[in-house]
């Protein structure tokens, strides 16, 4: 494996993945480092969700390696917290916001009273005190997004995923989101993918355009286009 940064924590090479004769990543190579704020953008189907599935493992891909660092060695997992783009809860399924929140410190041990302080801390963060005891049933799409994005900050992990965190969300809690991503951005290593660039691209010290293949965009101004200026 190629020497990489001592502060990268994931590092991918030569990633390809084809599904049956379509290919929708071809030959990438990305370090993502400690600390790092990557907004991530590009056209549909240009494979920017299943980049992030591979990042994740949840996808092995068709051909090269992504591998886990730690002060560089590598590990089989990281702290990880992930929002995908597409809920998997079924609305009709009897649990409360609090445990949907809750659920993300499934496996780690962690103490019955730090969790429950865990979850109201992070209940407030989302805005969503007044839904706490509610099924998720009764929710709105926005809420239950809410919930969602609680579930993937609530072990405060290592690095943060988020896969249109702003889909669903009424304008109004939009600005929130963005004031707790810039909270977030501080301690915590972002990969956060969005059509609703201008404002995320601001606080991101780092722009990728997917299509097919990665480009990472040095323009000097902060409104990543698809076709960046100076790729």
């Amino acid at each position: 494996m190629p020497e990489t940064h001592p502060d990268t924590i994931i590092s991918l090479r030569g990633v390809t993945q084809r599904w049956d004769q379509r290919t929708v990543l071809q030959g990438v190579d990305l370090d993502i480092n400690r600390g790092d704020f990557i907004a991530i953008t590009g056209p549909n189907g240009g494979g920017k969700t299943t980049l992030l599935r591979i990042i994740l493992k949840l996808l092995k891909p068709t051909a090269g390696t992504v591998t886990y660092l730690h002060e560089g060695n590598p590990v089989k997992k990281l702290s990880i917290g992930y929002l995908p783009q597409k809920n998997m809860i079924d609305s009709r399924f009897p649990i409360t916001v609090s445990e949907v929140v809750a659920s993300g410190l499934i496996g780690g041990n962690t103490p019955k009273e730090e969790t429950a302080m865990l979850t109201d801390e992070t209940i407030r963060l989302v805005g969503l005190e007044a839904h706490s005891d509610k099924s998720i049933g009764s929710l709105s799409g926005g809420q239950l997004q809410r919930a969602l994005l609680g579930r993937a900050i609530i072990s405060r992990p290592g690095l943060l995923v988020l896969d249109e965190p702003l889909s669903y969300v009424d304008k109004r809690f939009e600005h929130s989101i963005y004031d707790l991503v810039a909270e977030l951005s501080k301690t915590t290593t972002l990969l956060l993918v969005s059509h609703e660039m201008s404002t995320i691209a601001g606080m991101a010290n780092r722009h990728l355009i997917v299509d097919h293949a990665i480009h990472e965009c040095h323009s000097p101004h902060h409104y990543v286009h698809y076709d960046c200026d100076e790729c």
